[in-house]
């Protein structure tokens, strides 16, 4: 005699395309039962992707150091980093990253960034000088920040950003829950969200994640926000380890691949060759994209 189980009725629900509930996904949350989350998560991710598995390869640029523009034409996203302290300086920064960027993706600051520099401004005109200069995204929407992430996805929408991806900021996991509900919600009621980065920005020495706590919280963002296409995991801050067992627990998407085709170590441990290879160890096929979720020709 078969007992049917909580778990076995959530896969069917799954498969026939439906949600979990907000008390579903909070129920979850507090299961010790990893194996079976990852499972429901990994029956998502399949729904939605099949056996696909994306990496992007990104050139991480300091926004006052121009002089490295023009390096890693592997990428295929130029991401600026630091804070500039005025919209003039960004704005400067963006427009010689646009000059060499060519087809590629531009990509830089925080949704902090943006309130700093509306102090003088509105946010919409911040956000339209932004687009003008070539800023196709900001890299930050970190919904344990903001303070109201709706209006900053539907200023991003109204400025023509599109693509958002929501991150985490640091909270800690026993907090993220409401975050990544949240993050669906937000997708219900404006839309423009493709990617959600469940795993914090910031890692903290006095209280590490845990790799338990990392896999558990790709699979409930994953169950969480499934009309949210991707589920990413940063590869260079996370490693290489993490996110291929990540891909088994409904991530899909591997961010921040190293733009570098140097081998020191000889060609297999090339970081293409290496990313591709542990996408395939964990049963799936890499697929690289651009920053637009273009999937490229080999």
């Amino acid at each position: 005699m078969s007992t049917v189980t909580a778990f076995d009725v959530y896969v069917d629900r799954i498969n026939r395309g439906e949600p979990l509930s907000a008390d579903e996904i909070r129920e979850l949350a507090v299961t010790p039962d990893i194996l079976s989350l990852g499972m429901l998560a990994d029956t998502v991710r399949r729904r939605l992707h099949e056996t696909r598995a994306t990496f992007l390869r990104v050139a991480d640029v300091a926004f006052d150091n121009q002089a490295m523009l023009g390096q890693s034409p592997a990428a295929r996203e130029i991401r600026l980093t630091g804070s500039p302290s005025t919209l003039a300086a960004a704005v400067a920064a963006v427009e010689a990253a646009r000059a060499v960027a060519g087809d590629r993706k531009v990509a830089g600051f925080s949704w902090d960034d943006i309130a700093r520099w509306s102090a003088g401004a509105s946010t919409g005109q911040v956000l339209a000088r932004l687009r003008q200069a070539g800023l196709d995204a900001i890299v930050d929407l970190p919904l344990d920040v903001i303070d109201d992430p709706r209006y900053a996805v539907e200023s991003l929408k109204d400025a023509g950003f599109l693509q958002l991806r929501l991150t985490i900021s640091k909270a800690p996991a026993d907090a993220r829950t409401p975050l990544l509900i949240r993050a669906a919600q937000l997708q219900d009621s404006a839309g423009a969200i493709h990617a959600l980065n469940p795993l914090p920005l910031s890692l903290s020495t006095f209280r590490p994640t845990t790799g338990y706590e990392d896999v558990k919280m790709v699979a409930l963002a994953r169950l969480a926000a499934p009309n949210v296409p991707s589920i990413q995991v940063d590869w260079q801050r996370y490693g290489p380890k993490l996110a291929q067992v990540a891909l088994t627990f409904g991530a899909d998407d591997i961010d921040g691949v190293s733009a570098s085709d140097e081998a020191p170590e000889g060609r297999r441990r090339a970081p293409r060759a290496e990313i591709e290879r542990n996408i395939e160890a964990a049963g799936l096929l890499p697929v690289e994209r651009d920053g637009w979720f273009n999937l490229l020709q080999s």
